[in-house]
């Protein structure tokens, strides 16, 4: 079926982020989660508690659209609600969960990544936080939902991590990356001097010049 080559596709995808996910520090262990979906609402997800090295694409489970395993014999990630809660907004077709560790120090002081660096706007006028819950939880998938919307590609979970979306996997780990950047950059520019912030008609003009940047255009 057309479904399940499409998928097939995507759970190759998901395998090989996994591995790109620890080469880029963005995780440790069997931390974080990445997953795609498709037009019929059905969802590929990494794996829970599989080191991302051994994770072939056969290991990566599909879901159906009540979240029900179709494919695959591995248990998907805890966070499957959280993903799937994402997968609802029209433009996003990959979630990465990542617990990068500049981001995830700013998740756990509660604190937003303000926009000290033009590359928030791969993101949003900065990156907003998601109050606390139990990881896993449907209430976790609910604050991180209503905190990104319409108007972010990523947020913070209190406590936690980073959760990014796309309109595929890769689009989206390449939002997880740039929420760690912003992170790093802004805590060492804090530690040298005063931050200077991007003005919010700077942050429009930039959102626009990155929808027509290089093969998105």
């Amino acid at each position: 079926m057309a479904e399940t080559e499409t998928l097939q596709r995507e759970r190759e995808s998901i395998s090989e982020l996994g591995r790109e996910m620890l080469d880029q520090g963005l995780t440790t262990g069997t931390g974080g989660n990445i997953s795609a979906s498709d037009a019929d609402g059905n969802m590929a997800i990494s794996p829970t508690g599989m080191s991302y090295r051994k994770i072939s694409p056969e290991d990566v489970p599909v879901l159906d659209e009540n979240n029900d395993v179709i494919e695959g014999d591995r248990e998907p990630s805890s966070e499957n609600r959280m993903h799937r809660m994402l997968h609802h907004r029209a433009d996003v077709g990959g979630v990465v969960h990542t617990h990068s560790p500049y981001a995830s120090a700013f998740a756990s002081a509660a604190e937003p990544i303000p926009p000290s660096h033009y590359l928030i706007a791969y993101i949003g006028k900065e990156v907003p936080v998601a109050g606390y819950a139990t990881y896993g939880t449907e209430e976790l998938g609910e604050l991180a939902a209503e905190t990104i919307g319409d108007s972010y590609n990523a947020c913070l979970l209190q406590n936690h991590g980073v959760i990014a979306v796309g309109a595929d996997p890769d689009a989206a780990f390449e939002v997880a990356l740039m929420v760690e950047y912003c992170a790093r950059n802004h805590f060492i520019t804090a530690h040298v001097g005063e931050p200077q912030l991007i003005p919010d008609d700077e942050l429009e003009h930039l959102f626009d010049r990155f929808e027509h940047y290089g093969q998105n255009r």
